[in-house]
């Protein structure tokens, strides 16, 4: 054992109590609604709503988070500083709360905006949200690598969160598309959606920051008299397993991130009916509530990275069952897209609980650079996702229209919306599984704790 880890067993096998897991995992509502409205929604909002061809519209959505490169390790800098001087990360955590303003902008673009002017207003609030997004999230990750508790225990908080992010992804993907007006959606419908998601996520956050409080109070921390700055992130990307695992989590997030962008082009390109952009998304969201458990039980009994390359291989399966289309039946299709759904749950409860693992066994002292590193991977692969959809759109020559318009699409963007969303995301999270196959930190991580 190196760094952290030399320490009494006593002091890394506390066992968390249930509140306090509640109440830090409650932040993951609002999270869960940042995570997944503008995947779900923002390429459709500005293609078929605000007449932004796809191209524009992929760049509205990539080009905002080429700044959550450079920022969020800063954050996760400042999150460190804060945590050396203060002893907590809260006033970033407070700041990141005003998450749901730039939400609410974001749909509230100006009645007489389209095309060029409409993508700017949402690649400005974009950036915006982004930052704030990186406030809250940078501390709230770190929380588990703050705490001394084992392997098994971080396991156990993390599933906590996943559970409850499950729930505001589930909750925000089927009543956003409601809120906007379903298929006859409009401007109107989509401002009325973020604001009433954006009073939801200000309440969730803000019981977030007092559940951190309370497991800091639960759980001794971990003592930082670390550094900060360049240093701190040298010594982050200098961790080979940090970086294989940041390599293996990004293309893991742009595959999900692409299959959320393509929910609502497939519910009405490919299958013809846009309300059955609700099915897809519970058929996707829905299983993590039932197989969280599960994933936390393999985990314990063979490891997270052998857990973790069983739901890459399974995402990459459901995936090339989607590319096949409407001659598989419906039936058949949301089978698939359920499958998607369970290896979704393992691949957001391992990854995110394997990088206290990683932080805790190189004896890191900057979490926060860690987690901020983690989360710009997270916004890049969030903005990578779209984009590429955006091209497959794009390539295939696909049409944008104003809201109330129904252009006629060529037979080449119709495939593109159909390979787009199942061919694409089984080479990316094959991609991701031969890069997660380098990760070699679980075995040690495991004997240690």
């Amino acid at each position: 054992m190196t760094g952290l880890d030399r320490r009494p067993a006593a002091a890394t096998d506390a066992t968390l109590p249930r509140g306090p897991l509640a109440g830090f995992a409650a932040g993951s509502l609002g999270m869960g609604v940042w995570v997944t409205v503008p995947g779900l929604l923002l390429l459709y909002f500005l293609t078929d709503v605000l007449a932004v061809g796809p191209w524009l519209a992929g760049l509205a959505l990539l080009l905002p988070k080429i700044a959550d490169v450079l920022l969020h390790p800063w954050v996760g800098h400042r999150a460190d500083v804060a945590q050396a001087r203060r002893g907590d990360r809260r006033r970033l955590l407070l700041l990141g709360c005003a998450l749901p303003v730039a939400f609410a902008a974001l749909f509230a673009v100006p009645g007489g905006l389209t095309g060029v002017p409409a993508a700017a207003w949402v690649a400005v609030f974009f950036v915006a949200g982004n930052l704030l997004f990186a406030a809250y999230q940078v501390p709230y990750l770190a929380t588990p690598a703050d705490l001394r508790i084992g392997y098994d225990e971080r396991t156990r908080l993390m599933a906590f969160r996943m559970v409850v992010l499950t729930l505001g992804i589930l909750a925000s993907g089927l009543l956003a598309p409601l809120l906007t007006g379903g298929d006859a959606a409009t401007r109107g419908g989509y401002q009325r959606m973020g604001v009433v998601l954006a009073v939801g996520m200000l309440a969730a956050m803000l019981v977030g920051v007092a559940g951190i409080a309370r497991l800091r109070g639960a759980a001794a921390s971990t003592t930082t008299a670390g550094h900060g700055g360049w240093r701190a992130l040298r010594t982050a990307l200098r961790d080979a397993q940090f970086r294989w695992l940041v390599a293996a989590y990004l293309a893991m997030s742009t595959t999900t991130h692409l299959v959320l962008a393509g929910v609502p082009y497939y519910a009405e390109y490919e299958l013809r009916a846009p309300g059955l952009t609700t099915v897809l998304v519970a058929a996707f969201v829905a299983p993590a509530l039932l197989v969280t458990p599960g994933w936390l039980l393999l985990a314990r009994r063979v490891g997270k990275q052998r857990a973790l390359l069983g739901a890459q291989g399974a995402f990459a399966a459901g995936s090339l069952v989607l590319a096949v289309g409407r001659p598989a039946g419906l039936p058949v299709l949301v089978a698939a897209v359920a499958v998607l759904g369970v290896a979704f749950a393992g691949m957001q409860l391992l990854p995110f609980s394997m990088l206290p693992d990683v932080i805790r066994a190189a004896g890191a002292t900057g979490a926060g650079t860690y987690t901020g590193v983690w989360t710009a991977t997270e916004a890049t692969g969030a903005a990578l996702g779209p984009y590429a959809y955006a091209l497959c759109l794009a390539v295939g020559g696909f049409v944008a229209s104003s809201a109330g318009e129904s252009p006629v699409q060529p037979d080449a963007a119709l495939a593109a919306v159909r390979y787009g969303f199942g061919l694409l995301p089984a080479a990316a999270m094959l991609a991701a599984l031969l890069l997660q196959r380098r990760y070699t930190l679980d075995t040690t991580a495991r004997a240690a704790s």
